[in-house]
């Protein structure tokens, strides 16, 4: 049978060979976890994705979300396919079973997410949104706010946000104008207006609760005098009942590029009524708290992005080996030559083996900044956590920013395999266009990533995260090495790892001397490259394994898929890397054009 949203030998390459997370079964937290209990799960959920949750993608993105007098209906298929997801407890995976989680090992709810979000991220949203506000109100959240909320949020009984974005305060989070003041009884009265705010209303479920940032009456201007709030739709008594309407109020929804199957709500409150709210966390210490959970979120829109690539390559290869079209090239001066799939000439073969490429390498990716929490989860060594937590704050942007600069390019290109037809709505290339066009925008754009890339994670802790992560590479490296097959593509790479610490010494340098707007300039073209260099790691790992089982002479059925993992190193490395050195090049001659042009002279006036 054709795969579909994800390649499920690929999945279980990556959990299993790849990163071996059977074994944290040999640690007390996951002892529940083996290799059998980890495919029943990933099986399990590739079903409720194929099955319930990718036939509300049409739907979803047809029919959209319905706004009528303060109320947002989702499309007719959502409510089943909710019901459905929540009630196989898929919402809070990782979480403590104690209040309506699993406990499994993240990766394995990353490879769960992949089948979910590959089917309808716009669905996924809901759930998604709501275990990452959940995570703000265990981390930060007195014992009645986790006793009134938790579990109510992570068994999907009522969903949850996050309201940070205001109409003069979009990015510049600190510029917000949304104020808290504060009650006898100790609650606070919020009043503002927040927009862009996705899975804000709804009728899937009778509560929201909202994580909202606003600035309480007195407090410091800028980042500095947020805090965080915890808003409900309806307040809940002190016996976990619903009470009265906490007036928040949806006052429109967006129409939107993608993603129609999701609300995006403009939300007043407090603008009729009172909107009371219950401080999460400390006073002025908000941003602090989102910068804890943004690690989350981020993997969370990289992996959203990379579902939307992920299903277009399979829609793709699965399309190039069924249309028929042209002769093969070597036949075209035979006029009784039959036409042949796609699939056999040269140029759509170049498509499918970059779309390949990239989706196994960002699955990787992604799947290893999963294995790196597990492993800081179950660490005993201070030190080894630190090591962990370093390589992975400064692969977070990698996995956000270029990810999903990759996915949409893989997504365009699963146009394209289409031709004409890859334009229409008769097949899903162009809805995955358009849907995977916002993750280049949510949780900070990807120059926002690229400059929390440069700005912060290259000088973390006197750049040692980055010499880990270099030592991590050199490992494999090294195996490969020890391959003959695998040398040539070991060498180019590292010669462009060796370039890409000279192109981070040089940036850092830059952005330190007087011409620290042109070094910013480039810190988008740095995570371009960073991201090639991981993706050319990534893909070398794959092969390391795949050439040992080749050697160790592979099962009839698995040699084709290994051999796979040769094809896509050396199309990356001979094909991909050389552009990268270029764009490296690029980066080591730091032009001013950006920066020094004046406004007039960009025109449009």
């Amino acid at each position: 049978m054709a795969q579909v949203i994800a390649d499920r030998r690929d999945v279980d390459f990556v959990l299993h060979e790849q990163l071996d997370v059977g074994a944290f079964s040999e640690h007390e937290k996951y002892a529940e976890f083996n290799k059998k209990t980890v495919d029943l799960i990933i099986s399990e959920a590739r079903n409720l994705a194929v099955k319930e949750i990718l036939p509300t993608l049409k739907e979803g993105d047809e029919q959209g979300c319905v706004f009528d007098g303060g109320k947002v209906t989702v499309p007719e298929s959502f409510q089943r396919a909710y019901d459905l997801f929540v009630e196989g407890e898929w919402l809070a995976m990782p979480e403590d079973p104690e209040y309506g989680g699993q406990g499994m090992p993240r990766t394995v709810a990353l490879a769960a997410g992949d089948y979910f979000n590959g089917a309808n991220y716009a669905f996924m949203m809901y759930p998604g949104l709501t275990h990452g506000a959940a995570l703000l109100v265990e981390a930060f959240g007195t014992e009645k706010q986790k006793k009134l909320f938790l579990k109510n949020m992570f068994t999907g009984k009522w969903t949850g946000t996050m309201l940070l974005t205001e109409p003069e305060a979009g990015s510049d989070v600190g510029n917000l104008s949304t104020t808290a003041v504060k009650n006898d009884d100790g609650t606070y009265s919020i009043t503002g207006n927040k927009i862009f705010i996705s899975a804000g209303e709804h009728d899937m479920v009778e509560n929201i609760v909202h994580p909202v940032l606003a600035r309480i009456e007195g407090a410091p201007k800028g980042t500095k005098g947020i805090s965080l709030f915890l808003v409900p739709k309806y307040r809940v008594n002190d016996d976990g009942s619903l009470g009265e309407f906490n007036d928040v109020v949806c006052t429109g929804i967006e129409h939107k590029m993608g993603i129609n199957g999701n609300a995006t709500c403009s939300l007043t409150l407090g603008g009729k009524g009172q909107c009371i709210g219950t401080l999460l966390g400390e006073e002025n210490k908000g941003m602090r708290a989102m910068f804890l959970m943004m690690n989350e979120a981020r993997l969370l829109v990289g992996m959203q992005g990379f579902c939307c690539a992920s299903a277009s390559y399979l829609n793709a290869v699965n399309y190039a080996r069924e249309r028929v079209q042209g002769k093969n090239l070597l036949q075209m001066m035979d006029p009784d030559a039959p036409g042949v799939p796609i699939i056999q000439h040269p140029d759509v073969r170049r498509m499918l083996i970059s779309m390949k490429s990239y989706v196994e390498g960002m699955r990787s990716l992604l799947y290893y900044a999963g294995y790196l929490t597990d492993r800081i989860t179950i660490a005993d060594d201070d030190g080894e956590k630190a090591r962990l937590q370093g390589m992975l704050d400064l692969l977070i942007p990698i996995c956000k920013g270029y990810v999903t600069d990759k996915a949409f390019e893989v997504c365009s290109t699963g146009v394209q395999v289409y031709g004409g037809y890859g334009f229409t709505k008769e097949y899903p290339q162009e809805q995955l266009l358009r849907d995977c066009r916002i993750t280049m925008i949510y949780e900070g754009t990807n120059g926002i990533q690229a400059m929390d890339l440069l700005g912060r994670k290259l000088g973390m802790n006197k750049g040692k995260p980055i010499m880990d992560l270099m030592g991590e590479i050199q490992k494999t490296l090294a195996q490969a090495k020890e391959i003959e097959a695998l040398q040539d593509y070991a060498a180019r790479l590292e010669k462009a790892l060796n370039r890409l610490g000279e192109v981070a010494m040089h940036l850092g340098a830059t952005a330190m001397s007087p011409k620290v707007l042109s070094a910013f300039a480039f810190a988008h073209p740095f995570m371009d490259a960073s991201g090639d260099v991981v993706m050319a790691w990534m893909l070398l790992w794959r092969a390391v394994i795949a050439a040992q089982k080749l050697e160790a002479k592979a099962k009839k059925k698995d040699k084709p898929f290994y051999e796979g993992q040769l094809k896509s190193v050396e199309y990356f490395t001979q094909a991909v890397l050389p552009i990268t050195m270029g764009k490296m090049d690029a980066i080591m001659a730091t032009c001013e054009a950006a920066v020094e042009i004046g406004e007039d002279s960009f025109g449009g006036k």
